[in-house]
């Protein structure tokens, strides 16, 4: 099958990748445009982990105020040059990220940034909540059920994105290092409101 110059930026605008690549896709799957989608979604999650080594010193600070102004959020989102940082697409990224934080007031980046005697109080918390009696499996799945929800809560890379609740944050993040082929990490974040 040929694969026509409209395909193949259809195909790009979907995923981000570039011209030949796309077209190479594209021949591969016959010109099937969601299975070719979905080969390089796959190819660019794979490059995105392989990118999370790199430094990224780049970025930018975005803030986020709501309407009203008695509500503010600030993150800091790095990448690995200003050029990406000055792409529409990172700073998107950013004020989405920044939005985030002001409608979920995350306490947390990610679970690893959680407290060790935090955990434990959970942990103590959860199973006075459950009470005893239960066989060891079974509170072990329970326990895992609500620190689940706990980190949803906590921890901003755990949580549902707020315009597509499909998606947690971690995946937001995980698909734009595969679109923009460079790593990003949020270093910070800020939430400050005027309590009614």
């Amino acid at each position: 099958m040929t694969v026509s110059m409209d395909m193949i930026k259809e195909l790009r605008q979907l995923s981000g990748a570039g011209v030949l690549e796309c077209k190479r896709t594209l021949e591969e799957t016959g010109g099937d445009l969601e299975k070719a989608a979905e080969i390089l979604r796959e190819k660019g999650l794979a490059s995105a982990a392989k990118k999370a080594e790199r430094e990224a010193n780049e970025g930018r600070v975005e803030v986020y105020i709501h309407p009203g102004n008695k509500l503010v959020a600030v993150v800091d989102l790095r990448c690995e040059t200003d050029f990406v940082a000055r792409t529409p697409d990172f700073v998107e990224l950013s004020h989405d990220i920044a939005m985030q934080v002001a409608a979920s007031d995350p306490q947390y980046i990610s679970r690893d940034d959680v407290p060790e005697d935090l955990i434990e109080e959970q942990r103590e918390a959860f199973v006075a909540e459950v009470g005893d009696g239960k066989p060891d499996h079974i509170m072990e799945r329970i326990l895992e059920g609500k620190f689940a929800k706990f980190y949803q809560e906590q921890c901003l890379l755990d949580q549902a994105f707020i315009k597509d609740e499909t998606k947690t944050i971690q995946q937001l993040l995980t698909e734009a290092i595969a679109r923009l082929g460079e790593n990003m990490v949020i270093k910070e974040f800020g939430r400050f409101s005027i309590d009614r």
